[in-house]
């Protein structure tokens, strides 16, 4: 008997347009450039409010683009280690990036970032932006962890063994033959943490980082042009992940045209 076996990939991050997706390419489109089409229209016919909303933005946007690489970096770093201790044959190694991987998935972001911002804050006064960075690293590194695992499994054993008859020791032929290889592997849902990861800035602001939302928050709470203010921001941060999304389909386009040469 056949054990087939149908794997489900889903995540939080965006859907990646597919060239050979015809549907999720041509929704793709129509999203953009729809959206970028009510953006200009709000802009040229209803100026007031919607202009001086997004004069008030760009702050947000930058802040919100430092939060997110500062933390996509720490959560590779985090991610690379715990990949390699879930397949380290060390006992303590091994249990303990298990454990880690554990425990951050099951606390809601959310709570990590209170916890660190506000209990810790009791022990050491953390500044918020340094808060938001640690826990979204944390948390997003429990998942690198299980991606950079996968992706280095995925790797036939035999590049492990040639390397070793080869003269090179297991740290040489893991960073030297495996990694290499396994980082095509690697690379999509990477992207696609990095962009589920953009968009759960947002829950900084709670921390009076001062990301879109913030901004936001504080455009409305003058103005009380509630409904005018999260249109826009829902509008800038479509645009931003609809973006990332593009480069992240063209990133894996290329990286299969590669292989298949």
């Amino acid at each position: 008997m056949i054990d087939k076996r149908i794997v489900i990939d889903v995540g939080d991050g965006a859907a990646i347009p597919d060239p050979r997706d015809k549907g999720l390419f041509t929704a793709w489109r129509i999203s953009f450039f729809g959206t970028l089409g009510i953006i200009a229209y709000l802009l040229i016919f209803k100026t007031d409010p919607y202009l001086d909303i997004i004069k008030f933005l760009p702050d947000g946007i930058v802040v919100t683009f430092k939060v997110t690489f500062a933390s996509i970096g720490l959560a590779l770093v985090l991610g690379l280690i715990a990949g390699l201790g879930r397949i380290s044959k060390n006992t303590f190694f091994n249990l303990a990036a298990s454990t880690y991987i554990e425990v951050v998935r099951g606390i809601p972001l959310l709570v990590q970032l209170f916890y660190i911002y506000f209990a810790l804050g009791h022990l050491v006064r953390v500044p918020d932006m340094v808060a938001a960075i640690i826990a979204m690293g944390f948390c997003y590194g429990a998942y690198m962890g299980e991606v950079f695992r996968a992706g280095i499994l995925s790797i036939d054993d035999g590049q492990t063994e040639a390397s070793l008859s080869l003269g090179f020791n297991r740290s040489q032929a893991m960073r030297y033959v495996v990694l290499p290889q396994a980082w095509r592997t690697i690379l999509p849902p990477v992207g696609n943490e990095f962009i589920a990861l953009l968009k759960d800035t947002s829950l900084v602001s709670i921390l009076a980082v001062s990301d879109i939302l913030r901004r936001g928050r504080e455009f409305a709470s003058e103005s009380f042009l509630y409904f005018e203010t999260y249109t826009m921001i829902a509008l800038v941060y479509l645009v931003i992940t609809l973006i990332l999304s593009k480069i992240l389909s063209n990133v894996e386009h290329r990286l299969n045209h590669y292989e298949r040469r």
